[in-house]
């Protein structure tokens, strides 16, 4: 890529800024008051400008669109590339305030599932979110006084959505850039470098984009200065000034058309499989009063498929899976509970994987499990969450904030976490069970793609019909092409799904129906390149990004200077 060109480095003024850099005063004029430059302040949009500011706001949004219910998957590395050229070449301070504005206009409404348990909440926790794009938004800043920006900027995509993954309680990668991306020429790279490697590949795409146009505008002023020096009518065409540019499109182009070109096998042991989806009373918190009818949903459900298998209208399922929360009551400490799951366990004939809340020993806490229950002994291995949802599930500091929202007072015990991965034998295969939040977090389901099919139980309940389960069912369809594996969704009310080791859908529920699906699927066992090199892709980029931010922390002070509205 070309060598940036440095900026003229006179002070720039505002647009009613008089010759003495006042707000529309003479040299040697009285100074403004306070509020003479709060109103200045405001008419330039503050320290980054109007236009910066609402470009940096479009971006948010526009990446928004990338991701499920709209599915605009290429507005995934358009936003970038807005995003991008708002921070290009602004001071770091400016840069950090715009990450932030931008990271609320994404945030806000990606996550407006939230506001199903109270629009407070939704607010908190979308802009805490955005508060990670203030150090992405000043790093952004920096790094693109370097050649090669394009790169470095999406190497600091990955490093803020590593942060934001991990700190705090375990981190929150809910809209992450690979996300978005689970049904494009970019997913099959997820195969070999994992989420990360797709998320660093949309951010570079988008940094080329911007780099293409920041090429055609230094082209375009070019040729207006070469056309006022020679007095020219202004159409010759400074084709070297726009060469990098067509490197990056070409660049661009050679990524997407190579990301078509990998193969996602596909081949395995047929199984059968089903799903089943019970379905809940009503909508909303409220449902997990009524426990007994969630069981009872999931229980005749199963009934249902078990005389569809007699009545040869379905093939005989060698495993079947129920979603989180299917039984609310414990089926060791209620012995209805357990006879209801018993029973429909012996009339389907096969292992079940039962999505129930037990009680810790002690007494004091609950946990999550997926247990397996067999037609012959009955309860068997089972798996605990890991990864229990902070203020959903258990409350850092309960004592304080019990007394300031009475809201978390409907979290009475605290989820235990588990201690092992939810690799278990479920009849005739090996599978590797994550429950709910868990699937977007790499760690939790590299652990469990040992296993020859993948398991996701989820109970959606709460946030039935907004952009949640959809956005979910995208992280799964991108696990299923990572590890290589068909993925079995069960949901309590929806989205239930059959994901194939391509991502591509064989089943798919709709929200609040009871669902039975029922499908032979390819139970596999080889480990993908995303597999054995594990975290190690994430780590590099990020160490990159890091890297490159210390270059430019480091670069000569007539380099730090920056571009200026021109380049």
């Amino acid at each position: 890529m070309a060598q940036e060109t440095l900026p003229d480095r006179s002070p720039a003024k505002g647009p009613d800024e008089g010759p003495g850099g006042e707000p529309g005063g003479e040299p040697g004029a009285a100074r403004p008051g306070r509020l003479g430059r709060a109103s200045g302040w405001l008419r330039r949009g503050g320290r980054a400008g109007w236009p910066r500011t609402l470009l940096a706001v479009a971006s948010g949004l526009v990446m928004w669109l990338a991701f499920p219910p709209h599915d605009l998957t290429p507005c995934a590395p358009v936003g970038v590339a807005m995003f991008t050229l708002a921070l290009r070449g602004r001071p770091a301070r400016t840069g950090a305030w715009l990450g932030f504005v931008g990271g609320a206009a994404f945030f806000l409404p990606v996550l407006d599932g939230i506001s199903a348990i109270g629009a407070d909440g939704w607010i908190a926790l979308s802009l805490v979110q955005a508060l990670y794009f203030v150090p992405l938004g000043a790093g952004i800043s920096l790094v693109t006084r370097l050649r090669g920006w394009p790169v470095w900027t999406a190497a600091l995509w990955i490093g803020e959505e590593l942060i934001r993954g991990h700190v705090p309680f375990g981190g929150f990668p809910w809209a992450r850039l690979a996300f978005s991306q689970t049904a494009t020429p970019l997913t099959p790279y997820v195969a070999y470098g994992g989420a990360p490697l797709v998320t660093f590949l949309t951010a570079l795409i988008g940094g080329l984009l911007a780099y293409a146009a920041v090429t055609v505008r230094r082209a375009q002023r070019a040729r207006a200065a070469g056309s006022e020096a020679e007095g020219d009518d202004g159409r010759r065409i400074p084709w070297r000034v726009l060469v990098p540019g067509g490197v990056a499109l070409a660049v661009t182009g050679a990524l997407v058309g190579g990301g078509a070109l990998i193969p996602t096998p596909t081949s395995g042991r047929p199984v059968t499989v089903a799903v089943i989806q019970g379905n809940v009373p009503r909508l909303g918190l409220d449902y997990l009063g009524q426990r007994k009818a969630v069981l009872n949903n999931h229980v005749n459900e199963t009934h249902k498929l078990a005389e569809q298998v007699r009545a040869g209208k379905v093939a005989r399922p060698a495993l079947v899976v129920w979603p989180e929360n299917a039984s609310d009551l414990d089926p060791y400490a209620v012995p209805d509970a357990y006879a209801s799951i018993d029973g429909a366990v012996k009339d389907i004939g096969v292992p079940v994987l039962v999505g129930a809340l037990t009680d810790t020993p002690d007494g004091k806490k609950v946990e999550n499990r997926g247990i397996v229950w067999d037609p012959r002994i009955g309860p068997g291995d089972y798996y605990v969450k890991r990864h229990p949802v902070p203020f959903g599930e258990y409350l850092p500091f309960r004592d304080v904030l019990t007394k300031l929202i009475t809201r978390f007072n409907r979290v009475p015990r605290d989820f235990a976490k588990g201690e092992r991965s939810g690799v278990m034998r479920l009849g005739p295969v090996t599978i590797g069970d994550v429950i709910c939040f868990e699937v977007a977090y790499d760690r939790e389901v590299r652990d469990v793609a040992d296993g020859s099919l993948l398991v996701v139980q989820t109970n959606n309940a709460t946030y039935g019909r907004t952009s949640l389960p959809p956005q979910q069912i995208a992280m799964s369809r991108l696990r299923a092409v990572e590890h290589g594996r068909t993925i079995l969704v069960a949901a309590t009310s929806g989205i239930s799904a059959i994901v194939a080791p391509d991502g591509r859908m064989i089943d798919k529920s709709r929200e609040f129906v009871p669902d039975l699906q029922v499908a032979t699927v390819q139970a596999r066992t080889s480990r993908t390149v995303a597999d054995r090199v594990g975290a190690v892709p994430e780590w590099a980029l990020a160490a990159l990004g890091l890297g490159a931010l210390c270059a430019a922390a480091w670069t000569p002070a007539r380099r730090r200077a920056g571009n200026d509205e021109g380049n």
